[in-house]
This record gives structure tokens, sequence and C-alpha cells, in this order.
């Protein structure tokens, strides 16, 4: 087994024993001690001792009712303590004798290695200079950590930075020590859980935070090192209007499934984006105008401010004065319609203009190394988040579009828009697309349902078109899907382009998508709609959740070549917009190698993606961090618009079918076809107490019903707190034992060490696999379930150790992630931690079932604080 660093063991160590010191000082030592045999009992018997294992469900069985939520509370907060810890290694000072982590070496490597294969430096320099990353963030409820904990994780992170130099003195050292010794009371006596769920607003305010103290300081940092990478290998600079990536966002836009989001809510989250904007701008701004007392000027800045002593100062005043009024502006429409005077910023150009002024002059009066400082990551940040700070996405299902229009065309003695065939809503759309009158009278009163939706499509006609990114058709099946939303917003007045893009979820409709987007794009009139590329979505969650991961796995590759083909055939620019969740289960796993996986062709210089729930902490919450996560997607993108990976070979296109086949028939055979399965799934798992957990702001099930009727989040995220992770692997055993019975091992290994998109696909499987651990959750059925279920509980573990099997033999190791010792390790360190933690939830479970709970009572928090340890332990929960 590899050791984990030493400097990482001495950090963990470190504020493990800064939380007991902290514990003892409100409960005790006697307290402390019973949590010390616990955490003892539970790393002997992972080892393998049968006394651990006693010593550990003694000291557990021995606990009082008031010292179950303490207890729980404290290996959760151990959990997050090592998390930060971990996070805080991969960003901390190297040595000179350290080599670079590979997020840091990762462009400049690549662009050599394009360099070397024959791309020209014109041509590296084009292509890196005009890539279109988009990140969209997402609010899904899987984030169980509260802003004000989070705030003051990053305070520990900065601590751990601090203490991380050898020639501080004793007093220095001492000082730093008592610092983190503050933040962990601080921590330890805040609650983890909120008391209520936030609102969409809420979850809009938390994505603005994560820019506010970490994308503001990492992209401009990050463009320079791409700037200076692209530079030492080419000669040649990234442009200054070069936004590689972008960012987007869903927290107020994303209405489908929730009431909550609504029209008011939307229009006041693009009002507090423009507001951050504007204020962070500002701190921007009010440092410039102190640093930039030069007297030199270019006669173009002359121009502008005439014969000012200071003209950089007197300039950016004038910029400075704007941003107030844009900001007091914004305050006040938050509140009512004021009046937008001139002084009001209304285009990113009027921001623009007058820091490239600034920076233009700087160089040509000889000062480039001024101009090159915080002026230039200002004006890097202006390209990048612009006026409006992320755009926002409008997402709603397509069955809501279409009761609207079944009431409308009712309203007009139409008929019924809801049964009408394919043809007859195209002819019906296109006709009221092409006309010139409004399709709705002025005194038509909708339902409450069609009001809504009618509302929101006005919010969309009156926002900034610089403000909005796409509106997003969940459950899109058929061309009239897109059209419908197309004419509710001509309806509502929207008189410019917006891109309306088709999320394609299900198999069936995957399958369709490539047929579905050649039928629209042949249709008379649609091409003069669209204006840029014809962007869709794939959904990783519910294909699924509805086929497993074998076949929406294959299903979500042939779509996309699909797609490729359909839109080069027509001629029209493709941007494919991938619904990646957090795990494996939800088209999760690590993005540069899912991006190398990705279809020939298909990232062709374009890329969106969903960053979503906790991933947007783990990934983008610290500066240095988020630096390196988006060094990844830029290299990635790159390489996969320059360097495709290789067209499949037709044994292995043929293989994948059926190792598909055999998976969603394995798949749907347990989920869907099994008597007893919902039932069990909902006595082994929290999956109805995490209905009560007060994570996001939209409800956990989109209707009353089975398992077809909850989110794809919390039907992952309940498995993964059992440990089974059945949404990840589930088919996959079946499909890769019949492949190697057929004798098929040998093509099977060829398409693993030849094709990304197979060997991303088991290396993700083998990671989850590695996770999953069917001891614990037989603890849970023993526990939990009825014992007329509990065979199909021992079936479904067997069927793990079959998945495993399979993996095995295919990768030919004898362990799981033999060929990762270190992650293997960190797993290990973290079972000491999660195994308490999963007996203790175990036990809270029965006693919850058991009795009626209140919310608040000190029972139901201890079973919301295990979810949430859990879930800081794995990590990726949904």
């Amino acid at each position: 087994m590899a050791e984990i660093d030493a400097r990482l063991r001495e950090d963990v160590h470190q504020l493990g024993e800064l939380l007991g010191n902290t514990i003892n000082a409100q409960y005790g030592a006697a307290f402390l001690g019973k949590i010390e045999r616990i955490r003892k009992g539970a790393k002997t018997a992972r080892r393998g001792s049968a006394a651990g294992a006693e010593q550990l469900s003694a000291a557990l069985d021995q606990l009082n009712d008031d010292e179950l939520l303490p207890v729980a509370r404290a290996f959760n907060q151990f959990l997050n303590l090592a998390n930060i810890a971990e996070q805080y290694h991969r960003i901390r000072r190297r040595g000179a004798n350290e080599p670079e982590p590979f997020e840091s070496r990762v462009l400049p490597e690549l662009l050599q290695r394009l360099l070397a294969k024959g791309h020209s430096a014109d041509a590296l320099a084009r292509q890196l200079g005009r890539l279109d990353i988009e990140l969209v963030l997402t609010a899904h409820p899987t984030e169980v950590a509260r802003r004000t904990l989070i705030q003051k994780y990053d305070a520990i992170a900065a601590q751990l930075a601090a203490q991380d130099h050898s020639d501080l003195s004793s007093a220095e050292r001492e000082q730093v020590t008592a610092r983190l010794q503050r933040l962990i009371a601080e921590a330890w006596h805040t609650e983890e859980i909120r008391r209520s769920r936030p609102s969409p607003v809420d979850e809009a305010k938390w994505g603005f935070a994560v820019i506010e103290h970490s994308l503001w300081q990492a992209v401009p940092s990050f463009l320079r090192k791409a700037d200076q990478a692209l530079q030492a290998t080419t000669g040649l600079r990234l442009p200054l209007t070069a936004a590689p990536i972008r960012f987007a966002s869903w927290m107020g836009g994303d209405r489908d499934g929730n009431p909550n989001v609504t029209a008011a809510v939307t229009r006041e989250v693009l009002l507090l984006a423009r507001w951050m904007a504007a204020d962070l701008y500002l701190r921007d701004i009010e440092q410039l105008a102190a640093e930039l007392s030069m007297q030199q000027a270019n006669p173009e800045l002359r121009a502008q401010v005439g014969d000012s002593i200071e003209p950089y100062r007197s300039l950016l005043k004038q910029l400075r004065e704007r941003l107030r009024a844009t900001r007091s502006w914004a305050q006040e429409a938050l509140h009512g319609q004021p009046a937008v005077s001139p002084a009001v910023l209304q285009d990113n150009r009027e921001l623009l203009e007058p820091l490239q002024c600034c920076y233009q002059s700087l160089h040509d009066c000889g000062m480039g190394v001024i101009a090159d400082g915080p002026l230039l990551d200002c004006l890097r940040r202006a390209v990048t988040f612009g006026l409006f700070l992320v755009r926002l996405d409008v997402r709603q299902d397509a069955s809501r579009h279409a009761a609207a229009l079944d009431e409308i065309t009712d309203y007009l003695g139409l008929g019924h828009y809801a049964e009408w065939d394919e043809e007859a809503r195209l002819q019906f759309l296109q006709a009221e697309l092409d006309s010139r009158r409004p399709l709705l009278p002025a005194h038509f009163k909708p339902s409450a349902e069609t009001a809504e939706v009618l509302a929101t499509c006005r919010e969309v006609a009156a926002a900034p078109a610089a403000s909005l990114g796409s509106y997003v058709i969940s459950m899109a099946g058929a061309p009239s899907d897109v059209l419908a939303v197309q004419l509710l917003l001509k309806e509502a007045g929207l008189q410019r382009p917006m891109r309306v893009v088709p999320l394609f979820e299900t198999l069936a409709d995957l399958d369709q998508a490539g047929p579905v987007i050649e039928r629209l794009l042949n249709l008379p009139g649609y091409r003069a709609r669209l204006h840029g590329p014809q962007e869709v979505m794939i959904g990783y969650s519910d294909s699924a959740k509805d086929a497993g991961t074998t076949a929406a796995a294959w299903a979500q590759y042939r779509a996309q070549e699909t797609l490729v083909k359909v839109c080069s055939e027509q001629q029209v620019e493709l941007l494919l917009f991938h619904g990646r969740g957090g795990t494996v289960g939800r088209g999760g796993g690590p993005a540069h190698a899912a991006i190398l996986s990705q279809p020939p062709g298909s990232v062709a210089g374009r890329f969106r993606t969903t960053e979503q729930g906790e991933m947007i902490r783990f990934k983008f919450g610290l500066p240095d961090i988020a630096e390196q996560n988006l060094n990844l997607y830029l290299a990635a993108v790159l390489e996969a618009t320059l360097q495709p990976p290789p067209t499949p070979e037709p044994a292995w296109r043929e293989l994948m079918d059926r190792l598909a086949a055999d998976g969603v028939s394995a798949y749907r055979g347990v989920v869907r076809e099994h008597p007893q399965f919902v039932e069990y799934f909902r006595q082994a798992t929290p999956e109805q107490e995490l209905g009560r957990l007060p994570l996001g702001s939209r409800p956990a099930k989109r209707r009353a019903g089975g398992v077809e009727s909850l989110r794809a989040i919390p039907w992952i995220f309940a498995w993964t707190q059992t440990r089974l992770m059945l949404p990840a692997w589930l088919g996959w055993e079946h499909a890769l034992a019949n492949a190697l019975q057929r004798g098929e091992s040998q093509l099977l290994g060829q398409m693993r060490e030849h094709w990304p998109f197979f060997r991303t696909r088991i290396d993700m499987l083998e990671m989850v696999l590695a996770k999953a651990d069917g001891a614990i959750a037989e603890l849970y059925d023993e526990r939990l379930v009825e014992s007329s279920l509990r065979p199909l509980g021992e079936r479904l573990r067997d069927l793990l150790s079959q998945a495993s099997a399979a993996v095995l033999g295919l990768t030919g190791q004898s362990q799981l992630l033999a060929h990762s010792p270190e992650t293997l390790e960190a797993i290990s360190v973290r079972n000491t931690y999660l195994d308490p933690l999963h007996l203790l939830q175990t036990e809270l479970l029965a006693r919850s079932r058991q009795r009626e709970n209140q919310a608040d009572s000190p029972l139901e928090q201890a079973l919301l604080v295990s979810v949430a340890g859990i879930a800081a332990g794995l990590r990726n929960t949904g």
C-alpha cells in the first residue's frame, strides 16, 4: 500500500488534533475517549480484526441518545477537514526538486507536442485564442455544506498555506496554530445543516460567491499563464479579447420541475448578477485609479481626457462613476422599474474601451510592464465575465410549452394542440412564426401555469441579449418542441435570435436526436432564425437512470456521432452541451479524460458542460484549484479539436452494441421488472429521508410514483449513502461477463488500449467499484430491510462482486485501482471515519422510522449530519 505524502498526513493529523481539542473543551475527555475508541475500532476492523469490529459495534451501542448527534458531527467534521487538507495538498508550495503537478504542465506540454506533430505556430495561437468553452454552474441539491461553513473551510486552507514555510519563527507558527484552532472551533459550533431549504435566489448568490471569492482571482491568473505558455512555444500572444473559458448559470433559470423558479425570480437573479458585476469591477477600478498615476499618454487617451495631469486616473474615474450608476440602478431595479440614466453601462464595449485605451497608451509610452499588471487582469475579467457576470440559461420541460399552446389553441377555437400529431403541430407553428400578427389577443386570461410560461418568455425578451445563454428544453423529442419555444418567445416580443436547445435525455430520445435535428434544419425558415451554431444538449442523468450506464454511455456517443454527421452535411456549426453530474452514474469523472474520449469531430473548438452541485466547490472553490481545473478544460478541448481520437473500428462498435444490449437488459431486469425493487430501494436506502434534507430549492420528485418519478440526483445520492453505488455499475457485470464468456477478452483489451471512450468508461467504472462496499450495504439491509426483501439485497451485492470480478478480468489486476495506490490509500484512510457514520446512520434510520420525529429533533439532526458526512467522505455524491 502506498504511503500518503508525509506533509498531507501531518496536516490531517494536526487538524484532527485541533478538532479533538474543540470537542474536549465542550464535552470533556471522557466523551473524546469514546470517539477515539470508535475510530480505533473502525481502523482495526477495516484491517480484518474481529476484535476491532466488536469494539466499534460496542462503542456505538453504548452511546446515549444525546451523544448520537455530537458523535455524528465529530466524524462529519473530520472528513470535511481531511477534504480541506487534500485540496490544499494539490496546490501546496513545491520545492525546487519537486515536479509541477500535471494540471500545471498540461498546456505547455500539449503545445510542444502539437508543434512537434506539425501544427504551425500561427494555427495553434489562432485556435487557442478562439476556443469557446462555457462552464454552466448549476445548483443541483447535492451541495450539503452551508455557505458560512465553506467560508470557514476556505480560511482553514489559507492557514495551512500560511504555515507551509520552513523558515517561520516559533511565534509565527504558534500564531497560525491559534488561528486554525479558532477556525475549527467556529466550524464546530456552527450547525452543518440548514434549517430551511435555500431559495433559488440563495442558490444564485452561492454561485456568485464562488465567482467573487475564487474565479475572479483564478481567471486572469489562468489566462496569464496560458499566454506565457503560448508565447514560450510559438512566440505569439493571446489576444486581449480572447476568453477561451466563460461561465453561465442555471441558478435562477432552471425551472424544470421546480415551481420555486418563477419569472420574478429570474428577473431578480439577472439584476443581482449585474449588481455583483458592477461591484466587483468597482473594486478593481478603485485600485487601478490609485495605482495609475503616470502622466505620459498617447494622443488617443489625451483626446478623451484633455490636458489632465493624470490622464489614466481621469479616464478611470469616469468609468468608476458609470459603474456606480450601474450598481445603483440595479439596486433600485430590484424593488421597482427605475428610469435608466445614460450613465448606466449597457454594452460590454463601454466597460472594455476605457480599459483598452489605458492599456494601449501605457504600451505606446514604454510602460508595458505597468500595463501588463493589474490593468491586464481587469481587462481579462471584463472580457470573460462582462457586465452580466454569468449568462443565465432558462430551462423548462417540453410538456409545459405544449400545455400552454394547447390552452391557447383551445381558446382561439383551433382545436387541441396536445392532440395534434407532429405534422399538424409543425404546420401550425411554422405558419404562426411566419405571421406578422400577434397570436394572442390582449384580453386572453391564461391559467396560472400558462401565465408563468408566458411571463418567463417576457423576461427573456426584456433582458439584454448578453445576459442570457440558451433556452433549454427538457425531455425534447421532436422538432415541434423547439418551434414551440420560438413561437412563445416571439409572442412575448423577442426580436433577436436566442439559442433554443433541445435536451435529449432518455435512451429513445438519444437514438432519435440526429433525425430530429436533421428534420429541424430542413424546415423552411428555421435556418433564417438560427444565428450561430445549432446547440444540442446531451442528458447523462436521465439516460443512465433510464437504461444504466453501459447502454446510456453508448447511446450518448452514437447520438453525438450522428449529430456531427448531420450538421456537417447541412453545413451548420454544432455546439454540444453536456449535462454531466458529479458521479459516474450521471456522466461524472475526470473532465480531461472525458473530453478526450468524445467522438471525433464533436469537440470542434466549442464545448459546453454543466458543473453541478458540490463539484463546483471541489473544482472551483479555491483560486489555485480553480486554475488547475481551468487548465485541464483548456488543454483537453484544444487537444480534442486538433488531435481528435480515432474513429472506432467496426468490430469495436459491434461489441459495444452487444455490451449495451446486455447492459440495458440486465439493468432494467432489476430496476424496472423486479417486483420488489422499489420497496427494497425505499427500505434499504435513506431515499425518503433525503427528501427532508434541506439541500436545494427544488423537490426531490417530479411527481408521485416509483423510481421513474424520482429525480436522477436523489436516486444516485441514496445509493451512494449505502455504498452499493448501484446506478453507476448495474448492467456492466452482465455485459462484460457475457463478452468474456464469448471469448472476446482480446477484443476488449484492444478497445481499452486504443479507444479513449471505452478506456475512460472502464476507468470510471473501476473507480466507483473501488468506493463501493458490499459489506457496508449489507449492514443497511440487516438493520432496515424486512426479511422477505433481503434476498434481493443479497443478489445485488452478488452482482456488485461480479462487476468487480469482470473489471479485474479485463484489466488483469489482482485488486481494483492497483495501478493507483495513492487513491487506494486515500479511500482506506477515509473508511476509518466513514464506517462509524454508516453504522450510526443505519441505527438512526431505524429509530427515525419507528417514531415520528420533528425536523429539528436531535435524532433527525444526527441523521442529516450522517448524510452530510458520508457525502463529504465520498466527495462525488450526486
